[in-house]
């Protein structure tokens, strides 16, 4: 059961303040939507504003084509888990499962139906008998999902579920959220503030920063092409590069001074003048310390820090420019004090002194 949803002009105010400005979004019937975000960014404000939890100041929430900004929340259709598991510590796994629909009134039969269906797709049925306490953070995450589950919601709303569990766990339910999806098909939304997080489980991912949105597309989009250098910085582990350059001249291949050496992009963008300052972003990635053919000469590189993390090698160093940069090179290595670093400059990304990506012209 999956279910479109659409906002229109979506605002939030808190008094005179206004923290969500004016967003159009539409989530088609059964996508895994990702709100990704720095801290303050809108993104669980919106959230709540979709449960009901939040009042709409301005413009319309559509569920299935029907505006719904005064329907209460119990309405809606709509099930939301927490950052905090919010069980009943008095009470098994079963009667946390079961309790929202006892309270309804629902008939045993169907109560132990669905429990039983959601202990199944959570693999949780062994731990029914149990109560929380007797529970790893993990479990009772599923247990808290299963709640979810339970009231067969059109709509799945995550508000930070993974926040309280370990590096490990954070993985492995990652995987159990994603497969739930497929298995369900239900609408999803998910808010995260970690990128890894909403590369690797959304469909499409909307990026906030001060309740506006800066850019929606499915995660390879965002990396290949991001909108504007916010978006380059945020989406990508680790985050990209970024090069104070100058346009020195412009035409089939704009060419760009980086550093005093010049840096010819083989392509044609639209809107750069002789003189215009800008910044290249390059990805840790796509820097290498090997030349390779059609590659450019970055110069060389300071190296001040460097991580050995097994299957990738992190360089954290200096242009001769002084300009940060972080290399990552896959497989382990020891660079020296001094390195060599090129890139392909078809991977270069091109920002004005606005922010914003500078395309191919047409």
């Amino acid at each position: 059961m999956s279910t479109q949803i659409e906002l229109r002009n979506f605002v939030k105010k808190f008094g005179a303040v206004e923290v969500i400005h004016g967003i159009d979004l539409q989530i088609a019937p059964g996508e895994f939507v990702v709100f990704v975000g720095p801290s303050g960014c809108g993104k669980s404000t919106l959230l709540r504003m979709i449960a009901g939890l939040e009042s709409i100041s301005g413009g319309d929430l559509l569920i299935a084509d029907e505006r719904v900004n005064q329907v209460d929340a119990a309405a809606r259709g709509i099930a939301m888990v927490f950052q905090s598991y919010a069980l009943y510590p008095h009470m098994t796994v079963y009667k946390n499962l079961a309790f929202g629909l006892e309270t309804i009134g629902q008939p045993k039969d169907d109560i132990a139906k669905r429990v039983n269906h959601a202990a199944e797709i959570l693999q949780i049925g062994h731990l029914l008998d149990r109560k929380p306490k007797q529970l790893s953070g993990g479990q009772r995450q599923r247990v808290a999902i299963g709640r979810a589950i339970v009231r067969e919601p059109r709509i799945f709303l995550f508000d930070e579920p993974l926040s309280n569990l370990d590096a490990e766990l954070r993985v492995q339910m990652r995987v159990e959220i994603s497969q739930l999806h497929k298995r369900l098909g239900n609408t999803m939304i998910y808010v995260t503030h970690d990128q890894v997080e909403a590369m690797t489980m959304a469909d499409k991912i909307v990026v906030l920063r001060d309740g506006h949105i800066m850019q929606v597309g499915s995660p390879l989009e965002l990396y290949n092409t991001p909108a504007n250098r916010f978006v380059a910085g945020f989406i990508g582990s680790p985050h990209m590069n970024f090069f104070n350059a100058r346009v020195v001249e412009t035409g089939a291949t704009t060419t760009f001074d980086l550093d005093g050496r010049k840096i010819p992009v083989p392509r044609r963008m639209s809107g750069l003048n002789e003189g215009e300052e800008v910044e290249i972003g390059i990805r840790p990635e796509h820097l290498r310390l090997d030349q390779k053919p059609g590659q450019e000469n970055l110069g060389e590189i300071t190296t001040e820090l460097q991580e050995n993390l097994g299957g990738q090698t992190m360089i954290y160093g200096r242009t001769s420019g002084d300009q940060r940069l972080i290399i990552a090179q896959n497989g382990q290595m020891q660079a020296g004090d001094k390195v060599e670093a090129w890139f392909h400059p078809g991977d270069a990304h091109v920002f004005d002194s606005s922010g914003r990506t500078i395309r191919s012209a047409s």
